[in-house]
């Protein structure tokens, strides 16, 4: 295969599957990595895509966030086996603040029913699952609901989560990495997660491995912020070392 019929190739997937791994593409072409990557830098330079760990992202696909169902869909096997993971976070009794995504949803779904647990959220759809099951207290942010992600954002958000210090948050996010944080493209969803690190005695975040390396408009925590990073086993062992250096403890699922 000519240079020119990678690029057309590699483009195609990147726009057809929002981003493009080096390893498999090599793979798949039967050339080396470092062609693949060198393949990447032309699309670079001609704005189509945006280098990332491992690969590169579709420039048309940063910064612009999908529909609840839609992110549902992506790697929903390892968003269930990180909210499997993240029960081993919560406390025995007490407060819990869980971040709207569709991941810290799965979590809430798997809430112990032995346990009292007082559970806050600015999450709507969080809020329908968390509310008839037994032995928990729900409290539901208030504030403009985004249509985007279902979560409530602004003044009354931030104001209720001024004055909570919860035990445990477990935050969602768009983007993750060493150098760049935790980002989200919304910054006035952005400013409640912010709010939500700072009400939490412990902080989680559940992210899985499609989120590494896609930096986002606006950064709401630094790595060094959190306790625990819960992302699976997709993620690169070298990319969780580099993660886990900045501060957090690293759980692959």
């Amino acid at each position: 295969m000519y240079a020119a019929e990678r690029h057309a190739l590699l483009a195609q997937r990147a726009r057809r599957d929002g981003r493009v791994d080096v390893s498999d593409m090599a793979e798949e072409l039967g050339v080396a990595p470092e062609t693949i990557r060198r393949d990447l830098g032309v699309l670079e330079r001609q704005g189509l895509v945006r280098r990332v760990y491992g690969g590169a992202v579709a420039v048309d696909r940063l910064d612009v966030e999908p529909g609840v169902a839609q992110r549902d869909r992506t790697n929903a096997a390892e968003k269930d086996r990180i909210a499997r993971a993240a029960l081993d976070h919560l406390p025995e009794r007490g407060s819990v603040l869980l971040d709207a995504g569709t991941t810290t949803a799965r979590l809430a779904a798997l809430l112990p029913t032995d346990r009292e647990l007082t559970v806050i959220t600015n999450s709507v759809p969080i809020a329908t699952a968390v509310a008839a099951r037994p032995n928990a207290t729900l409290h539901l942010l208030g504030g403009r609901v985004r249509g985007a992600t279902l979560a409530a954002v602004e003044s009354w958000a931030l104001d209720a989560l001024e004055g909570l210090l919860v035990d445990v948050v477990f935050l969602g996010a768009n983007g993750f990495s060493a150098q760049r944080g935790c980002t989200t493209p919304d910054l006035a969803e952005a400013a409640v997660k912010t709010a939500m690190v700072s009400a939490a005695r412990r902080r989680v975040l559940l992210a899985d491995h499609g989120k590494h390396g896609t930096d986002q408009l606006s950064r709401f925590a630094k790595l060094s912020d959190l306790d625990v990073l819960i992302s699976d086993s997709g993620l690169d062992r070298a990319a969780a070392r580099e993660l886990e250096a900045e501060g957090p403890s690293v759980v692959l699922a």
